[in-house]
């Protein structure tokens, strides 16, 4: 069971535009009813919208990718308001990189999977006192092999750091992202 349909009862999304009114909330199970955060069921993922990648420089090389998902309705409801909606799930899937000539030139690509960043959405502070929980957001990150055990407990240690920079757009780099634009 998780904590979303009992705690949110919100209305699933029709084939229609989204609002934040209508927003299917965690539809793969991303939140334990005590708080635990897991990474969704990755046939979730595959259907989920793209909000952008990243590459990480390891110096002038790709060191690594980093892509990044929401489920369905989340682009929408963020167009509408400015905002993440309650429950939005957020997974940044991490890649290793990979170099090789192409007729276009050298190229680097995503390879072998490393690992993923969650982070979903609480307006309401549902989990306070659980040290994964907080800033607005559920934090967790899990290894290539255990989708299950967060190995970033205390957001405070684990994630903040990294987000620091983004507080001012909600601990997201927005700027990241063009679909969250009214421009794109």
């Amino acid at each position: 069971m998780n904590w979303f349909g009992p705690l949110f009862a919100l209305i699933s999304l029709s084939a229609g535009a989204a609002s934040s009114q209508d927003f299917d909330v965690d539809p793969a199970g991303a939140v334990s009813a005590s708080g635990d955060i897991h990474l969704p069921q990755v046939e979730f993922l595959r259907t989920w919208p793209v909000l952008g990648s990243w590459t990480i420089l390891d110096g002038e090389e790709a060191g690594g990718f980093h892509t990044v998902y929401t489920q369905p309705g989340v682009i929408e409801a963020y167009l509408e308001t400015g905002s993440f909606p309650d429950g939005a799930v957020i997974v940044k899937e991490l890649r290793s990189a990979a170099t090789g000539s192409y007729t276009t030139g050298t190229a680097a690509h995503a390879s072998e999977l490393e690992g993923w960043f969650v982070m979903v959405k609480d307006t309401q502070g549902r989990f306070t006192g659980n040290p994964a929980w907080g800033d607005g957001w559920g934090w967790g990150q899990f290894q290539a092999g255990d989708t299950l055990t967060s190995i970033a407990p205390d957001y405070q240690e684990s994630c903040l750091g990294c987000h620091v920079p983004a507080q001012d757009s909600d601990w997201i780099y927005t700027q990241a992202y063009p679909v969250l634009s009214e421009t794109r």
